[in-house]
């Protein structure tokens, strides 16, 4: 299968695509075709382990690699005690037809961990296959969970190394603390001097920066990127959505061919992508369900049509999705503009350069016609954490309450009571004194630290403090880099690390 660019200037193999990160033309990649899945496809899936499933959808798409590579990778991935749960994404059941499907099971605690443990098997194959032997340097800009997840997946990987932007005032105590004390001999951590969408910008800045990009290869490095724009991070997110139907289907919550609903928590648009990708290749479901905080600019474009990031930013107590600039969304945009890569690069230049861009009245009715969308403020998330948790003793990290309020209000506002899922995806440890303050009230949680939160935490649900939050008390921070959020500063931050 070939993969194009979103804005019609090259085509690649899924391997090459995956070793890019991103096109040369600044475009992401996208799949020629979605492959097919039948009801009777989806019911074999019953029976498979998820490493099975993984397998059977990574098939369909990475057409270039050897089946024994791709099934060596999910077994090195998925296999080995790197996540908590035998499921790898268990579902608990929340209400009679609402689900919460956990992604939050792996090593960093959070949904990228889905991906990222898989990524760096993929790319190392990638780059036998295209003859590269130079070092894959990753850069990675985060909200807080891509990050750590980045960090734990290419530490130590021989032939790569990974460089990590985050916004210095825009993540929590522990995802900072999850970043700064990573080891490993290939490992860069730097905070900017901005917002996530500062530190992405720069990222990509620096991707079409022909001085730093020779620069890079004059050192022996090809540049190669971990975040949600690399298609190799978005085609193992498409496998849980169908992982998630199976055990449906297992459970007989529904029957072979039932649509449902999903709801995702969203910033940068690639975990509610996936779910779109796994709809076009035949997962019947209904509605994708687009749950934003008070950042609330795709809620604004789903229903005008328009979207405009010339608003006010704002820090919320859901910081991973704290961002205005959705990268993703260009891969859907491409679509609704029957994969016319000059209309998209248009609007692309129309946000860069004035900060909006509208689809039009025929694009967004086509967009309405599969997904929907709602937002919750902090206040409205504080409810829903405490409400879920008084009255299922189930307990919500902040970014998956607002997808849960989204939901509830969807249901109240169109009636639909068909079967949802919540997709779950953060650990609530991540964020604990946010959680704690939400059931116990902000008195509660004055002048405690995330540890003395996590310990209020597990006495209130007698879920044990993972390992990965208790061992941070005692590690050392490693990272204290910190830079302007230009792309020069950034630049030379990058060759400042790899210095040493």
């Amino acid at each position: 299968m070939s993969y194009f660019s979103t804005r019609g200037n090259v085509c690649v193999t899924a391997s090459q695509a995956i070793l890019a990160g991103i096109a040369s033309d600044g475009g992401l990649y996208v799949p020629a075709m979605y492959p097919l899945f039948s009801v009777r496809d989806l019911t074999d899936m019953i029976g498979m382990s998820y490493e099975e499933r993984a397998i059977r959808v990574l098939n369909a798409y990475l057409e270039d690699y050897k089946p024994k590579d791709v099934a060596e990778s999910v077994r090195a991935a998925y296999g080995g005690g790197h996540f908590n749960d035998p499921a790898i994404a268990p579902m608990k059941k929340l209400a009679d037809n609402v689900y919460a499907l956990e992604l939050f099971h792996g090593p960093t605690l959070a949904f990228k961990d889905m991906a990222l443990q898989l990524l760096p098997h993929l790319m190392r194959k990638a780059a036998k296959m295209n003859g590269e032997d130079r070092e894959i340097a990753i850069l990675v800009a985060t909200s807080g969970d891509t990050g750590k997840a980045a960090l734990e997946g290419f530490r130590n990987v021989e032939g790569t190394s990974c460089t990590v932007f985050y916004p210095s005032d825009g993540v929590s105590d522990i995802q900072r603390l999850q970043m700064t004390t990573t080891d490993g001999n290939n490992t860069h951590v730097i905070a900017v001097e901005g917002n996530f969408d500062d530190a992405q910008t720069g990222v990509k800045n620096l991707f079409g920066s022909e001085s730093f990009v020779q620069r890079m290869h004059a050192e022996g490095r090809v540049l190669s990127s971990a975040n949600s724009i690399n298609f190799g991070r978005l085609v193992p997110q498409i496998i849980y959505y169908f992982s998630a139907y199976a055990d449906l289907l297992a459970t007989g919550a529904i029957t072979p061919g039932d649509s449902i609903n999903f709801v995702v928590p969203t910033g940068n648009f690639g975990d509610i992508l996936a779910g779109y990708y796994a709809r076009n290749m035949g997962l019947p479901v209904n509605k994708l369900i687009c749950a934003s905080n008070r950042n609330d600019v795709l809620t604004d474009f789903f229903a005008s049509g328009t979207y405009d990031v010339r608003r006010m930013f704002y820090k919320t107590m859901s910081p991973s999705m704290d961002i205005l600039v959705s990268s993703n969304l260009e891969r859907l945009l491409f679509d609704s503009a029957d994969r016319d890569g000059s209309l998209v690069s248009v609007w692309m230049k129309q946000l860069k350069e004035s900060g909006s861009y509208c689809v039009g009245d025929q694009r967004r009715e086509w967009l309405a016609s599969m997904f929907a969308a709602g937002c919750a403020d902090d206040r409205a998330t504080s409810e829903e954490i405490r409400d879920v948790f008084q009255h299922t003793g189930y307990l919500m990290d902040p970014h998956t309450a607002v997808a849960s309020r989204v939901l509830r209000d969807y249901m109240g506002r169109t009636g639909d009571e068909r079967t949802a899922v919540i997709v779950s995806t953060a650990s609530p440890y991540k964020f604990a004194p946010d959680v704690v303050a939400a059931i116990q009230g902000r008195e509660a949680v004055r002048n405690l630290d995330a540890f003395a939160c996590s310990d209020i935490l597990q006495s209130l649900s007698g879920i044990p403090v993972p390992d990965q939050v208790a061992r941070l008390r005692e590690m050392p921070v490693i990272h204290r880099d910190v830079c302007a959020r230009d792309e020069k500063s950034m630049a030379e931050a990058v060759f400042r690390a790899f210095a040493g």
